[in-house]
Protein backbone atom coordinates (compact mmCIF):
# COMPACT_ATOMS: atom_id res chain seq x y z
CA UNK A 1 0.00 0.00 0.00
CA UNK A 2 1.71 3.44 -1.07
CA UNK A 3 -0.40 5.23 1.58
CA UNK A 4 0.21 3.12 4.15
CA UNK A 5 3.82 3.81 3.46
CA UNK A 6 4.05 7.43 2.91
CA UNK A 7 2.31 7.00 6.30
CA UNK A 8 5.39 5.80 7.84
CA UNK A 9 7.62 7.46 6.07
CA UNK A 10 5.75 11.02 7.52
CA UNK A 11 4.84 9.78 10.82
CA UNK A 12 7.19 11.75 12.58
CA UNK A 13 5.51 14.50 10.80
CA UNK A 14 2.78 13.66 12.29
CA UNK A 15 0.52 15.81 14.65
CA UNK A 16 -1.75 13.99 17.34
CA UNK A 17 -4.68 14.29 15.69
CA UNK A 18 -3.04 13.27 12.08
CA UNK A 19 -1.78 9.88 14.46
CA UNK A 20 -5.44 9.11 15.63
CA UNK A 21 -7.12 9.78 12.08
CA UNK A 22 -4.77 7.94 10.29
CA UNK A 23 -4.93 4.97 12.93
CA UNK A 24 -8.96 5.04 12.31
CA UNK A 25 -9.09 5.62 8.60
CA UNK A 26 -6.65 2.58 8.37
CA UNK A 27 -8.55 0.81 10.42
CA UNK A 28 -11.96 1.98 9.30
CA UNK A 29 -11.16 0.75 5.70
CA UNK A 30 -9.90 -2.68 6.91
CA UNK A 31 -6.39 -2.07 6.02
CA UNK A 32 -4.85 -3.64 9.44
CA UNK A 33 -1.55 -3.44 8.37
CA UNK A 34 1.09 -4.61 11.25
CA UNK A 35 4.06 -2.64 10.44
CA UNK A 36 1.70 0.75 9.92
CA UNK A 37 0.29 0.36 13.03
CA UNK A 38 3.72 -0.88 15.33
CA UNK A 39 4.77 2.87 13.96
CA UNK A 40 1.51 4.61 14.85
CA UNK A 41 1.97 3.06 18.14
CA UNK A 42 5.08 3.94 19.04
CA UNK A 43 4.40 7.52 17.67
CA UNK A 44 1.11 7.55 19.86
CA UNK A 45 2.41 6.42 22.67
CA UNK A 46 4.85 8.93 23.00
CA UNK A 47 2.99 11.92 22.99
CA UNK A 48 -0.57 9.98 23.92
CA UNK A 49 -0.33 13.01 27.14
CA UNK A 50 -1.37 15.74 24.79
CA UNK A 51 -3.90 13.64 22.67
CA UNK A 52 -7.75 15.33 23.14
CA UNK A 53 -10.37 13.56 24.34
CA UNK A 54 -11.42 12.19 20.79
CA UNK A 55 -8.14 11.12 19.83
CA UNK A 56 -8.15 9.20 22.66
CA UNK A 57 -11.10 7.36 21.65
CA UNK A 58 -10.57 6.86 17.98
CA UNK A 59 -7.09 5.79 19.01
CA UNK A 60 -8.41 3.04 21.26
CA UNK A 61 -10.92 2.47 18.72
CA UNK A 62 -8.55 2.26 15.75
CA UNK A 63 -6.42 -0.36 16.81
CA UNK A 64 -9.09 -2.58 19.10
CA UNK A 65 -11.01 -2.62 15.54
CA UNK A 66 -7.98 -3.50 14.00
CA UNK A 67 -6.99 -6.28 16.31
CA UNK A 68 -3.55 -4.74 16.92
CA UNK A 69 -1.81 -5.59 20.41
CA UNK A 70 0.08 -2.76 21.76
CA UNK A 71 0.04 -3.20 25.51
CA UNK A 72 2.17 -0.24 26.08
CA UNK A 73 0.09 2.30 23.74
CA UNK A 74 -2.93 0.69 25.29
CA UNK A 75 -1.54 1.19 29.00
CA UNK A 76 -0.78 5.00 28.20
CA UNK A 77 -4.42 5.86 26.77
CA UNK A 78 -5.42 4.48 29.95
CA UNK A 79 -3.40 6.60 31.55
CA UNK A 80 -4.13 9.70 29.43
CA UNK A 81 -7.88 9.00 29.55
CA UNK A 82 -7.87 8.21 33.49
CA UNK A 83 -6.47 11.66 34.09
CA UNK A 84 -8.92 13.92 31.79
CA UNK A 85 -12.49 11.66 32.33
CA UNK A 86 -13.82 14.54 32.86
CA UNK A 87 -13.55 16.13 29.49
CA UNK A 88 -15.21 13.47 27.47
CA UNK A 89 -18.17 13.84 26.17
CA UNK A 90 -20.57 11.03 26.02
CA UNK A 91 -19.77 9.84 22.35
CA UNK A 92 -16.71 9.54 23.42
CA UNK A 93 -17.07 7.94 26.33
CA UNK A 94 -19.04 5.66 23.79
CA UNK A 95 -16.67 4.44 22.10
Amino acid sequence: DALAAASITCVGDFKQQDLAVTAWAFARAGQTLPALFDVLAAASTACVGDFKPQALANTAWAFATAGHVSPVLFDALAAASTTRVGDFKPQELAN
